[in-house]
C-alpha cells in the first residue's frame, strides 16, 4: 500500500456548551514539518501533540488546527483594563503634545499585545479527552484520504513501470539492424579514406568488434528489467513509508535509460528511449508526493 503525502481530515464533536473542531492537512515535503494552532490553555499539550502527529504522518508538511467554540458566543476573551488605560493616557498625552489627532487611538490600543487577553481556564481533563477523541477521528479521516490518493498513485506507477518494461522488449528487433549499419558505415568510411584495396580485413573486423563492445546494451537492458521488477516488489511491500526507496530505484532506472540512449546508434531505439524517459518523469512526479 502506498500513501500520498497530500491529505486532509476533519472532525467535529459537541461537548457541553462547546463545539470542538479538529482539522489536519498535509502537503508534500522532503522533511517533516508540523505547524499547530491550538487554544492557549492547551499549549502545554503541544509537545505531546507534535510527537503524536509526526508518528502518524511520517513525512510531509502538516497543519493541525484545534478550535473550541462556545455555543453561547462567549469565546473567553476579555480586556486588560489597567493596561488599556495606561496606553490610552500615554498615547493621548503624546497626541496633545504633538498636536496630532486622537482618532483611531482606541483601535490602535486594542491591537497591542496583551491588551485583549484570553480568559480561558486551565485544562479541563474531561474536555481534553473529548479533544483527543476528535483528533483521532480527524486523523482517521486524514489517513483514509491519503490511502485513496495513494491507491490512485500506485495504479499509475504500475502502469508506467509496465510501459517501460514493454518498451524494453520492443528494443530487441532493432539491435541486429544497428550492427549491420555500423559495419557498413565503418567499411564505407575506410574504403573512401584509404581505398578498397588498402583495407586490412582482419584489422577491420577487430575495429568492428571494438565498436560493437562499446555500443552493446545487454547489461543496461538486464539492469533496467531488474530495477522495474524491484520497483514493483517495493509497491507490493506491506510497509507504507516507501517513497524514498522508490525514488532511489527510479534514479537507477533513469541511469540505465540514459545509457541506452547514449549507446543506441539507432533512431528507432532513440525513439523508444524518449518514450521511456517520458514515463519515468511521470513516475518521479508521483513518487515526490508519496510518503
Amino acid at each position: 500500500m502506498l500513501l500520498s503525502m497530500t491529505g486532509y481530515g476533519r472532525a467535529t464533536k459537541a461537548f457541553g456548551s462547546k463545539t470542538i473542531t479538529v482539522e489536519l492537512r498535509s502537503l508534500n515535503s522532503k522533511f517533516t514539518d508540523i505547524r499547530m494552532k491550538v487554544p492557549s490553555n492547551f499549549r502545554e499539550k503541544e509537545h505531546m501533540l507534535r510527537r503524536f502527529i509526526i508518528g502518524k504522518i511520517e513525512r510531509g508538511k502538516a497543519d493541525l488546527l484545534i478550535e473550541v467554540k462556545s455555543h453561547d458566543g462567549e469565546e473567553g476573551f476579555g480586556l486588560n483594563v489597567p493596561l488599556f488605560k495606561k496606553y490610552h493616557r500615554e498615547l493621548t498625552a503624546i497626541a496633545d503634545e504633538l498636536g496630532g489627532t486622537k482618532d483611531g487611538i482606541i483601535a490602535a490600543i486594542l491591537r497591542i499585545p496583551n491588551v485583549v487577553v484570553s480568559e480561558e481556564d486551565d485544562i479541563d481533563e474531561e474536555e481534553w479527552k473529548q479533544i483527543e477523541s476528535t483528533i483521532n477521528e480527524a486523523i482517521s479521516n486524514f489517513m483514509d484520504f491519503r490511502k485513496a490518493e495513494g491507491a490512485a498513485m500506485e495504479k499509475d506507477l504500475r502502469l508506467r513501470v509496465s510501459n517501460i518494461s514493454q518498451m524494453l522488449q520492443e528494443i530487441d528487433p532493432f539491435e541486429k539492424g544497428r550492427v549491420t549499419r555500423l559495419r557498413n558505415r565503418l567499411k564505407q568510411n575506410l574504403e573512401e579514406f584509404m581505398g578498397k584495396e588498402n583495407v586490412d580485413e582482419n584489422r577491420f573486423e577487430q575495429e568492428v568488434l571494438f565498436y560493437l563492445e562499446k555500443i552493446d546494451i545487454t547489461e543496461e537492458k538486464v539492469r533496467l528489467a531488474q530495477h522495474c521488477s524491484f520497483f514493483l516488489e517495493q509497491l507490493d511491500a506491506k510497509k507504507t513509508s516507501k517513497g524514498r526507496k522508490l525514488s532511489f530505484i527510479g534514479q537507477e532506472m533513469g541511469r540505465e535509460i540514459n545509457t541506452l540512449g547514449a549507446k543506441a546508434y539507432s533512431a528507432d531505439i532513440q525513439r523508444i528511449v524518449v518514450q521511456m524517459k517520458d514515463d519515468l518523469e511521470k513516475i518521479k512526479e508521483q513518487i515526490a508526493n508519496s510518503v
